[in-house]
C-alpha cells in the first residue's frame, strides 16, 4: 500500500539544501506509480497577472501576480481555482481539497467567474520521477502534512512556510521557529 500524497502538502525541512525548494510549500497535484507533480505555493513573482493574462485579474487572489510553481518547464502555466460550489470528484484535485480544481486559462474569464471564487496562476511546476518523492520524504527532506484550501490562495505567501508548520501538532510546530540562517543563532 502506497501513501500517495495527492491533495496534500510537502513542506521543505530545514535540512533540504536544494535552493529551488528552500522553505517551500508544495501542493501535490498528482502522485502515483509514475511519480509526482505539484506547485510551489509560496513563491510570488514580480510579474503582474494583468501583464501576463488579460481578463483574469478580477478573479486572481491577492497578491495578483504569477507564482513560480517550480523549476520544471518554467514556461508551462498551471492555474488552480476555488469553485463556488463543491466540485464533482472527477473534476477536483482531491477530496482533501473540496472546491479546488484545475482551471483552463483558455476559457473566457467572464464565464469562468460564474463558477469560480478565485484563481491562482503558476509558471512551472515541481516534478519527481517514480519513487523519488517517497525517497526524499524518507530521507528527511520533506514533511508531509494536510493542506488547507486557504493555503492555495494565501494573501501572505512569504509567511506560508511558517504558518503551515505552526498549525501542525506536537514537535513539528517547533520547526516554524527555525531561523533562516542558523549560524546567526
Amino acid at each position: 500500500m502506497h501513501d500517495w500524497q495527492t491533495g496534500r502538502l510537502v513542506v521543505a525541512t530545514p535540512a533540504l539544501e536544494d535552493p529551488n525548494f528552500e522553505r517551500s510549500v508544495v501542493l501535490i497535484l498528482d502522485h502515483d506509480h509514475d511519480g509526482a507533480l505539484g506547485v510551489v505555493l509560496n513563491r510570488a513573482s514580480d510579474l503582474a497577472i494583468d501583464d501576463a493574462l488579460s481578463g483574469w485579474v478580477d478573479l486572481v487572489a491577492a497578491p495578483s501576480v504569477v507564482f513560480g510553481g517550480g523549476p520544471v518547464e518554467p514556461t508551462a502555466v498551471v492555474a488552480l481555482g476555488r469553485a463556488t460550489a463543491s466540485v464533482p470528484a472527477d473534476q477536483g484535485l482531491s477530496p482533501r481539497l473540496d472546491r479546488v480544481r484545475l482551471v483552463d486559462l483558455g476559457d473566457d474569464p467572464a464565464l469562468a467567474a460564474v463558477d469560480l471564487e478565485r484563481v491562482r496562476v503558476f509558471a512551472g511546476y515541481a516534478g519527481w520521477g517514480p519513487g523519488q518523492l517517497e525517497a526524499e520524504v524518507d530521507a528527511g527532506a520533506w514533511f508531509t502534512v494536510d493542506a488547507d484550501p486557504a493555503d492555495v490562495f494565501t494573501a501572505d505567501p512569504g509567511r506560508l512556510w511558517q504558518a503551515v508548520l505552526r498549525r501542525q501538532p506536537d514537535e513539528l510546530a517547533l520547526f516554524a521557529t527555525f531561523p533562516e540562517d542558523p549560524s546567526l543563532n
